[in-house]
């Protein structure tokens, strides 16, 4: 999207030959995929990105069809083209239109196109490369420019073989004189004391409201992410993801190209379809030959039965004051061992704070350097109760340009958001240690595996007044 709100295309890469393998897998449900502009403008459309686009449309916008998924049907001279993968990421809109090896009609469940997997990791290692290190419009040219020769690498005729286009770029050089035959995503050998690094990261959202009308939902997202310096040009690992016996089953599991096996269970376990009772529960093993560098080895979901923390969040307003309840509940099964934990009170819409009278239980109270927001150290660990609360009243002074505006948080409208990392832990339970990962090669590797759960977007919001609700998504 440029300075004016208009989206333009920036790349587009099309395969010939896959377009003619999906004329022979789907047959007459077959539609050809229009011209750039007519796909761009269809793709606006479904997302409803342009001005002349927000009116209501009863079959795009209706309750009955709430898309939990990236995945859309784009509407086209020559029918509905489906599945269009895409979503968006500061200011771009990342598309891609997998292959499906079958009819079209009627649509096959998105669990069994194999395409969807591929895609979803090929647009996600775009993002990563596109993002890392952008600081201006000169870089991101800079890397647009540079996509043509790492997708010929990551993605030659259609198929991915490497998604990490930063480990592409950094090994330009390839070396030509192997005496085996290597994978095409492994783009180097290694030389030195092999070593396996396997860690689990799980990110947790929520929405808490404190409403009868209104769900409180959360949701957990886990990576796994590996990096193998092994010699050989041909080295097999097999890590095996575990779960204790009252850990929540991985859904929605999408891996690396390099992963040379899946077990069927694995693929079935699916959020999407909410009559969908199926609960694997491990071992998740996951047998593949490693690339040289840094990669996400998969991805998952999980529905726990309850989030980490809860909240109670409570604003009223009194002429040129606030006053404000907030409390914190850690849950018990949750490991009580924080690296940090705090709370932020942002104040929208406001001039700056000039007075504050508070009283909390526990950790610290600060005002930001602004005036416009009350940071809540918490610090590491909860009280043995596990509960804490704070409450205060805040006096604002004239509003001022220097101060932050928000078009959500106007009038009582307003949250609390929590930050924290618990090291050594996750949601699920999910966990790899030594013994779950295998290495075929020679020599005996060092093998070294953590775990972690972050919070990300853990939204409070003020029980008092109206607040933005959400239901639960497959991505991110």
């Amino acid at each position: 999207m440029n300075n004016t709100n208009e989206f333009l295309l920036l790349y587009c890469r099309r395969y010939p030959t896959v377009e003619k393998r999906a004329k022979a897998f789907n047959g007459a449900s077959y539609v050809t995929v229009p011209e750039d502009s007519a796909f761009l403008k269809a793709l606006l459309f479904e997302l409803r990105l342009t001005e002349s686009d927000k009116s209501f449309v009863e079959y795009r916008d209706s309750c009955s069809r709430i898309n939990k998924t990236s995945v859309y049907a784009l509407t086209t001279g020559g029918g509905d083209l489906w599945p269009v993968l895409a979503f968006q990421k500061s200011g771009l809109i990342y598309v891609c239109l997998p292959l499906v090896e079958q009819s079209l009609k009627p649509h096959p469940p998105l669990i069994s196109i194999s395409g969807i997997s591929q895609a979803f990791a090929l647009l996600s290692g775009l993002l990563l490369f596109i993002n890392s290190s952008q600081k201006n419009e000169a870089e991101m040219s800079a890397k647009i420019c540079q996509l043509p020769g790492l997708l010929m690498q990551a993605c030659p005729l259609g198929t991915p073989l490497d998604t990490n286009l930063n480990g592409l770029l950094d090994n330009t050089h390839v070396p030509t004189n192997h005496t085996q035959k290597q994978p095409v995503w492994r783009v180097s050998t290694y030389k030195g004391k092999p070593q396996v690094n396997v860690c689990v990261t799980e990110k947790v959202k929520s929405m808490q409201y404190d409403k009868r009308d209104v769900a409180d939902m959360w949701q957990v997202y886990g990576t796994v992410t590996c990096k193998c310096d092994l010699e050989g040009a041909t080295s097999n690992v097999t890590v095996s993801l575990n779960l204790p016996a009252n850990g929540s089953p991985l859904q929605d599991i999408l891996v690396h190209p390099c992963v040379t096996s899946l077990d069927s269970a694995i693929l079935t376990s699916c959020s999407v379809d909410v009559m969908d009772d199926s609960a694997f529960s491990g071992p998740y093993k996951l047998p593949f030959n490693p690339p040289s560098d840094l990669f996400n080895l998969c991805y998952y979901t999980s529905q726990v039965p309850v989030p980490p923390i809860l909240g109670f969040y409570q604003l009223k307003e009194e002429e040129l004051q606030l006053k404000l309840t907030v409390t914190l509940k850690l849950h018990e099964s949750v490991k009580n061992a924080f690296e940090y934990c705090e709370a932020r009170i942002p104040f929208f819409n406001r001039g700056p704070v000039t007075h504050l009278e508070y009283k909390v239980s526990y950790g610290q109270l600060d005002v930001f350097r602004d005036k416009s927001l009350l940071v809540w150290v918490i610090g590491q660990k909860f009280p043995k109760s596990l509960e804490i609360s704070l409450t205060g009243t805040v006096t604002f002074g004239s509003m001022s340009k220097e101060q932050p505006v928000d078009p959500i948080c106007t009038g009582s409208t307003a949250y609390v958001k929590l930050y924290f990392r618990i090291p050594d832990y996750t949601l699920t339970g999910c966990y790899a240690d030594q013994h779950s990962v295998q290495v075929f090669t020679s020599g005996k590797p060092k093998i070294s595996t953590s775990r972690e759960l972050i919070s990300s977007d853990y939204y409070i919001w003020n029980s008092k007044a109206s607040a933005p609700a959400v239901y639960r998504t497959l991505f991110f």
